[in-house]
């Protein structure tokens, strides 16, 4: 087969304690996940059907990287999810056989252009500008559940130069990784490599040039990333 242009490059994200890495085929987010920021973005936190937006597979930014100040923006926000690595994929997937589905977890931070997702959701517009831009999804090595087990429970922290930010816990994820698996495949087909990042606590906030943010999840480990000078 002849390309008019050369195609991508595959994404990728890396595996803990191992040389191998994951392809990225797709990376979904959760909005709203946890009810505490539900309330302080002024949405009821109700546990009304969760909903789904994407980030395209080469946002993806490994542990250790510097990612420059997006255009566009005055408020950029770090927001501490814990991300869900489909190894096997699937449609209409049932909730009981959900975690089947999932090969690993990582630490993530989803990177956030908050001036712009709040404009565009005040006009019903599509959060795309806000959520998908350049180098926005910060994924740390992926755990496999054969060391790790499906967290559901622990410690999920932010940290801003050392200030921690978000302090929670994955018990209160409104919707588990397994009903988020289950629900997701109702409307696609799952496949390997597809990554969920499954919402972000209360204390979202914003970052600037020269800070340093830190995510960690207990039995995971943690995540660092600069934030250097706008690109």
């Amino acid at each position: 087969m002849t390309y008019i242009f050369d195609p991508m490059p595959t994404s990728s994200v890396a595996v803990a304690d191992s040389d191998a890495r994951i392809p990225v085929r797709r990376i979904f987010c959760v909005g709203r996940n946890y009810a505490a920021h539900a309330r302080e973005m002024g949405r009821d936190p109700d546990r009304e059907p969760p909903f789904f937006f994407t980030k395209p597979a080469d946002a993806v930014v490994g542990d250790g990287e510097t990612v420059a100040y997006p255009p566009e923006t005055e408020n950029l926000h770090y927001e501490a999810e814990l991300v869900a690595v489909i190894g096997t994929g699937g449609r209409d997937i049932a909730e009981a056989e959900a975690l089947d589905h999932v090969w690993g977890y990582a630490v993530g931070n989803d990177l956030t252009r908050r001036d712009i997702q709040l404009a565009a959701r005040d006009k019903g517009r599509p959060w795309d500008m806000g959520k998908g831009f350049d180098r926005s999804a910060v994924i740390g090595p992926v755990h496999p559940v054969e060391t790790v087990g499906h967290p559901d429970k622990g410690s999920i922290k932010l940290s801003v130069n050392g200030e921690v930010r978000q302090d929670a816990d994955l018990a209160e994820l409104i919707w588990s990784v397994p009903e988020i698996v289950s629900i997701l495949s109702r409307s696609v087909t799952l496949r390997p490599g597809d990554l969920i990042m499954t919402g972000t606590p209360a204390g979202v906030g914003p970052l600037v040039a020269g800070d340093v943010c830190t995510v960690s999840i207990a039995g995971l480990g943690s995540i660092e990333t600069r934030i250097g000078p706008r690109g």
